[in-house]
């Protein structure tokens, strides 16, 4: 039998821990709470990162069902920062280093049946420990604190199944084939005639596979390895095509039984000197870095809100390829990137430094963790065995390799570097090239960066960056600059057939320490805020797909003449992926076909139009003391216009925009969802100076993250809510004192 219980509700939180709180069960003086769950929630910026970094203590009240008597019960931990010790009763049951990777603990034999609840309690301590990676030198991201991620039961019988690794084989056969493999949890020791029955679904539920495996299990011996041949009608797992399979195996054996359930694709994702290949197709990759973490809560997001990152990576920025930087993700989100096909390159947590061997133990085994938790995603086709931006250390470095090609030989590693000339221990040279400072060349020739005489499997892993931090409020001409950095590197990227892909630093701003960002506690590196809202950068990327997908149409600008250091607009940046569009300035000038810059932009797939003043003459667009006219954009696809904007030359507060991403949500589990508030002109677009003070008032079975009272940010601001585990419907007023009030609901069921 196997049977799974969430237990992420109602458990009790004290921040302030004292030595032995494991010991008491009085549960007086804490603070109810549900998971995930942060050890702090945090302003928004101008913060002291000390404040998180503490000892904290959580209990639960344990009951577990009387017909589970004998059974072997384990507590799951998805994640804990950074360093768990687990108690029952008061008796420690065991202990975890590392916050990014899960962690089991038994509890069975602790377990009091006498009693009618147990005490759970978990220590947590989130101080930077310089025996735990990523600790022990400077990192350029908050770890922030807390059980923040889920939590469950797990019960099972004496021979129960652990894991499940499943490698497709002859993907481009006909028929194809798997090799399972399987590890079994033998606690007693037993040994006797087993049957296995494999089972492979649709996504819709149809059976495409049913296979049955007879084998005598050893008491020596817990892998065990079957064959699946003659597979037919298989779909491959591609970035426009995410074709995913269940496969359930179940087992039988004495008195014992057990049904393991995972999803997988079949697939090949190959580096080679040449770029990478998917399926035997070359792809160019393009990506964005992503860090876990949100304003207020840090790392304590429940699914949807990690799924929702995926979905605004895949199909608002059209990205093919995200790096989790600089650690193991949520599960939720690497299952949102193998739903919709967005390739992953995963690391282990490390930023520069490499400790003790202590440390070095503790790495290895957060490698370990990592690969046998993630290794049947599909979307994963690259392993980081290297601390992110570290020195060399040849017998450190050829181990972690060693350790990940023995527990996952189907798959490449890599090893992110920033120093040129390092060893190369890996599958593929994976490099930070910060060449790119707006006049240097966009990025090295691979050789520059490796030090070799020939080509091998290379993939650019961040640029731009610390070189050039832009806030969403910066002034148009460092935002376009922004832009165009971005731009030229991946235009660089796709003109180098020997460069894999590149993925930037990074997607989303995020908090930091001290030592880095801009005073505030935030790093603005991304192409996106920390609420993930766009910048102009975004739209690098969002353009980048075919019109067919999303006709795209975003000009650089927010419509001034006195906003740019030289009055006006020009030269004037547009994003688009259309064939040409039209520009209309006022009833004055009208000029049609205007075509994107394929000649300056050789190598990416939708170049910008730059309407400069070969185009348009500056008398046409207002000149210094000329009256401003309105700005009419219309973009053509097929000879079709598929897209119009419009932007003011007087532009007034007129709408109150605000949007929920979600307006159903789950009751029986946390459950969060964004609400973005935008105040917008007459011709819906973004007023970015206006400095308007929200108001939020929620009514219903909710809480707010965050204060009540928020400003805009460049004309925009988002919040989430959070469910607390009872049905009914949320009534959220957000007010604006120029605007009135808007009101939304969400249900909760």
């Amino acid at each position: 039998m196997r049977e799974i219980i969430h237990i992420n509700n109602s458990w009790y939180f004290k921040a302030d821990y004292e030595e032995g709180y494991e010991k008491v069960d009085d549960l007086g003086g804490f603070e109810k709470v549900n998971l995930p769950h942060t050890n702090k929630e945090l302003p928004y910026n101008y913060f002291d990162e000390k404040i998180y970094q503490i000892k904290s203590c959580y209990k639960y009240p344990l009951h577990i069902s009387e017909e589970y008597r004998g059974k072997v019960i384990y507590v799951h931990f998805e994640g804990v920062m950074a360093y768990a010790q687990v108690y029952l009763n008061g008796l420690y049951i065991g202990e975890h280093k590392g916050g990014y990777t899960p962690f089991d603990i038994r509890i069975d034999e602790a377990y009091d049946w006498n009693r009618e609840l147990n005490i759970l309690t978990v220590i947590v301590d989130s101080t930077e420990r310089d025996d735990i990676p990523p600790f022990g030198g400077q990192i350029d991201y908050l770890t922030y604190g807390g059980i923040y991620r889920e939590v469950s039961l797990g019960i099972y019988d004496d021979i129960f199944i652990k894991n499940v690794k499943v490698e497709t084989r002859g993907i481009y056969d006909d028929e194809k084939s798997l090799n399972l493999i399987v590890h079994l949890e033998n606690l007693n020791q037993q040994s006797g005639n087993a049957q296995f029955i494999v089972r492979i679904n649709e996504t819709n539920g149809e059976e495409i596979c049913y296979r049955e495996f007879n084998t005598y299990v050893e008491i020596s011996r817990n892998i065990y390895s079957f064959n699946i041949d003659n597979l037919k009608g298989i779909k491959l797992w591609g970035i426009d095509n995410p074709n995913l399979y269940e496969i359930k195996i179940s087992m039988e054996i004495n008195n014992c039984s057990d049904e393991y359930i995972d999803t997988f694709g079949f697939r090949e994702a190959v580096f080679k000197p040449d770029g990478f290949y998917l399926n035997g197709k070359k792809l160019k990759l393009r990506g964005l870095n992503r860090h876990q973490s949100y304003p207020y809560v840090g790392y304590a997001m429940p699914k949807r809100v990690q799924e929702k990152d995926a979905e605004i990576l895949k199909n608002d920025l059209h990205l093919n390829i995200v790096r989790t930087s600089h650690y193991p993700q949520s599960k939720h989100f690497l299952n949102k990137c193998d739903e919709l096909g967005l390739l992953v390159f995963e690391e282990i947590p490390g930023w520069q430094h490499i400790g003790n061997d202590e440390w070095k133990k503790v790495a290895e085994e957060n490698l370990r963790e990592m690969i046998k938790r993630d290794w049947n995603h599909p979307s994963i086709i690259l392993w980081g065995v290297r601390i992110n931006e570290s020195q060399d250390d040849d017998v450190f470095y050829k181990n972690m390799n060693k350790i990940a090609h023995e527990i996952d030989p189907t798959r490449q590693t890599g090893g992110v570097r920033y120093i040129t000339n390092s060893s190369f221990l890996e599958d593929v040279y994976t490099f930070n090239d910060f060449i790119h400072d707006g006049i240097n060349k966009p990025l090295r020739k691979q050789q520059e960066a490796t030090g070799l005489e020939y080509n091998v499997p290379y993939l650019v892993t961040e640029y731009n960056g610390h070189m050039y931090p832009t806030k969403r409020f910066d002034n148009e001409e460092r935002q376009m600059e922004h832009c165009l950095r971005h731009l030229r590197i991946q235009n660089a990227s796709y003109l180098d057939d020997s460069i894999s892909g590149a993925i930037g630093w990074c997607a989303f701003d995020y908090n930091t320490h001290k030592d880095f960002g801009s005073g505030d506690r935030i790093c603005y590196h991304g192409v996106m805020d920390m609420f993930r809202l766009p910048k102009f950068a975004s739209y690098v990327y969002k353009s980048q797909v075919s019109p067919d997908v999303e006709p795209v149409l975003e000009p650089v600008t927010f419509w001034a003449r006195g906003e740019r250091s030289i009055g006006g607009v020009i030269p004037l940046v547009i994003f688009t992926n259309c064939d040409y569009i039209e520009l209309q300035y006022g009833n004055k000038t009208k000029i049609d076909k205007i075509y994107p810059k394929r000649d300056e932009y050789k190598g990416i797939p939708y170049p910008p139009i730059i309407i400069d003043y070969n185009i348009i003459k500056p008398e046409e667009v207002g000149s210094w003391g000329m009256k401003w006219e309105d700005l009419y954009l219309r973009g053509f696809y097929k000879n079709k216009e598929v897209i119009e904007r419009k932007f003011s030359s007087e532009p007034i507060p007129t709408q109150l925009y605000v949007m929920p991403d979600d307006v159903l949500l789950d009751a029986s589990q946390k459950d969060a969802t964004r609400i973005v508030v935008k105040i917008l002109d007459q011709y819906g677009n973004l007023l970015p100076f206006i400095d308007e003070v929200i108001k939020i008032e929620i009514e219903g079975p909710a809480k707010l993250q965050g204060p009540n009272e928020i400003a805009l940010i460049g004309g925009a601001i988002a919040f989430w809510v959070e469910t607390i585990n009872e049905a009914g419907v949320i009534n959220i007023k957000v007010r604006s004192k120029s605007l009135g009030q808007k009101n939304v609901m969400i249900k909760v069921e």
